[in-house]
Parts: C-alpha cells; sequence; structure tokens
C-alpha cells in the first residue's frame, strides 16, 4: 500500500496535536534536504510549523530500511538538549505515536542559513565551527552525569541500523583489505553507552540563526560514543576542504578550532583517549562518505578518489592523534 502523501498526514497530525484543523491550512510546502525522512512546513492560521515523519526505506541508491519509530528518539533528544540549552533548539510542539511524526517550530527569518549551504558557497566563517563544538560538548558533558535520565535513548540497534552497518560495515565489504579494522570500530561503537550521542552532526542539520548554531535531525540519538559525534561533523568539514581547495585553509583552522573548542568540556574520560578514538574513525568516515551506503553529493571524481586513497592508507597505518591527523590533512589538500 502506497504511503499517505506529506500533505494528507501533515494536516492530520495537527488535527491530532490541536495546532490547527484542516481548515486553518493555508499551504504545505514539502521540504528537501533528507534521504530518511518525509519534512514539510504547514502554513497556518495559528502560524508555522514544521512536520516531521521518518521513512522506513531511505532515499538512496543502495537498498536501506530503518525502523520508524526512530522519530521518538529524535523528539526525545530535542527536547533533552532543549532543556539543556534552550536558545539552540526549535520550540516543540508535539509527537504522534501512530503517525510516527512530530511537529515543531519552523525556523525561519533573514538571519538563518543552513550551515552546509553557507560552507560550500564561501567556506566556513571564523568561529562557527568553534560554536557548534560548545553545543555539542555541552549536550555531551551533562549527558555523562549520573543524574541524566536516559530513559528513551536505548537505541543502540537502530544507531547501527541508521549508522554503523550503511556506513563502516558495508565500507568492510567494499574494502576488505581494511575490513577488520572498519568491524572492530563498529562493534566498539555498538557497545559504548558513555553520552547521548546525536548520530548526526551534519552541516546540513545545523542552522545558524543570529549566529548562534540550531541543531536539528536526531533521528540516530543513542547513548553512545563521542568521538562518533565530533568524527561525524569533522568529516564533513574535511571533505568540503578537499572540494574547495582554495579554502582550504580556513577549514583547516575550523577544523583545529572546533577540536580545541570541544575538548575544554571534556572531563567524563581520558581527553587523550578520546582524541585516538575520534581519530581512528574520522578517515573511516571518510571512506565511508565514498564508497558507503550514502555517499556525498559534491565531491568531483578526482577528490573521491583522492579522499579514497589517503583513508584506506590512515586506516591501514593509525595516527593516534588529532593533531597528526590535521598535519596529514594539511599536506593532502596542497598536493
Amino acid at each position: 500500500m502506497a504511503e499517505a502523501s506529506i500533505e494528507y498526514r501533515g494536516a492530520a497530525l495537527l488535527k491530532e496535536l490541536g495546532l490547527a484543523s484542516r481548515r486553518q491550512i493555508r499551504s504545505v510546502t514539502p521540504l528537501a534536504g533528507g534521504v530518511a525522512s518525509d519534512i514539510a512546513r504547514i502554513e497556518t492560521e495559528n502560524g508555522d510549523f514544521c512536520v516531521k515523519f521518518a521513512l522506513a526505506k531511505l532515499r538512496v541508491k543502495e537498498d536501506w530500511h530503518a525502523p520508524v519509530h526512530r522519530n521518538a528518539a529524535e523528539y526525545a533528544w530535542l527536547k533533552v538538549a532543549s532543556e539543556m540549552a534552550a536558545d539552540y533548539f526549535p520550540k516543540l510542539y508535539g509527537r504522534s505515536v501512530a503517525a510516527n511524526g512530530f511537529a515543531m517550530e519552523f525556523v525561519t527569518g533573514d538571519t538563518v542559513v543552513v550551515w552546509k549551504d553557507a560552507l560550500l558557497e564561501r567556506g566556513p566563517a571564523q568561529g562557527e565551527a568553534a560554536v557548534v563544538a560548545r553545543l555539542l560538548s555541552r549536550v555531551h558533558q551533562r549527558s555523562s552525569r549520573p543524574t541524566f535520565d536516559r530513559s528513551g535513548f536505548d537505541n543502540a540497534m537502530d544507531f547501527d541500523a541508521l549508522r554503523l552497518d550503511p556506513y563502516l560495515r558495508f565500507s568492510a565489504g567494499v574494502h576488505p583489505e581494511v575490513s577488520d579494522a572498519l568491524t572492530d570500530m563498529a562493534d566498539a561503537l555498538f557497545k559504548s553507552d558513555a553520552v547521548l550521542s546525536h548520530g548526526d552532526v551534519s552541516p546540513k542539520n545545523i542552522l545558524f540563526r543570529d549566529g548562534a548554531p540550531v541543531l536539528l535531525d536526531a533521528e540516530c540519538a543513542t547513548m553512545g560514543d563521542a568521538s562518533f559525534d565530533v568524527a561525524f561533523c569533522l568529516n564533513h568539514l574535511v571533505l568540503k576542504g578537499f572540494h574547495l581547495p582554495q579554502h582550504a585553509e580556513p577549514f583547516l583552522t575550523a577544523i583545529a578550532e572546533f577540536a580545541e573548542t570541544y575538548f575544554e568540556a571534556v572531563d567524563w574520560e581520558d581527553p587523550a583517549a578520546l582524541k585516538q578514538r575520534i581519530a581512528r574513525l574520522l578517515p573511516m568516515l571518510m571512506l565511508a562518505r565514498i564508497d558507503g551506503k550514502s555517499p556525498v553529493e559534491y565531491l568531483a571524481p578526482e577528490h573521491r578518489e583522492q579522499i579514497r586513497a589517503l583513508s584506506l592508507s590512515i586506516i591501514a597505518n593509525p595516527v593516534n592523534t588529532l593533531d597528526g591527523l590535521i598535519s596529514l590533512f594539511k599536506e593532502a589538500m596542497k598536493s
């Protein structure tokens, strides 16, 4: 049976949540930008809302399915994170268990920009990476405390289906020469539950509003390893540095600023051990965005090959520090 349209589901959701009747809806505009969910802006007499529903089959070339109840984890992450830092998250208006969807504030305004778009247009502006890192470290730090309520975030199986399997294990199948390293990393990440992990800290999921980051799309949320969120975000900065060689130096600076700012708050474990895990994971995620189930779309063929070769080399000969890894990136970007 075909899935109902986003227009129909969105209207039904707003009615169920008591936000607007069908007669009060002025327009429904589907939003692009993701492969895992149906999202729309709904303009009503009562204001504008953003509605989101998880997809069972993701919109990628490879066969990639994921449980739709992950929508609950995303809503829970946004709710918990907004309690930690209210100014950095959209207002939430409710979730429907039956529809596997929720409604939140539609973030808009003259000062709102999608970080991915801004990075691809002009490279990183000074300080952007640092404020994202500070927000992420705050969530990680506070969720590491014994008093943090972990209920709602026992989502390791969903995280595996959405991240570990399509990124690391799938890439291991493509590259048997490094398969042991990739599968070992996937297994270690699956077992970790130290902090509340967002799971998709990508520039496409980060808006800047009046200079402050707004972090969205936490459907991979689980108690996990802090290294994943950090490496995931740094990976996007690295890839864009190769894509825009004229901005390579600002991207390298942004990577260093992100790492420096993030580690100012790390007190839940040995910082050196966390840095080593990030340094091991980052090249694996670089490879996964070339040969995994969700390859990045903007890289030229020559850059894809360059990143593939560099990633494989580092995975086979691991670097144990972020500084050492950044030095390798700097050398490669200049070649």
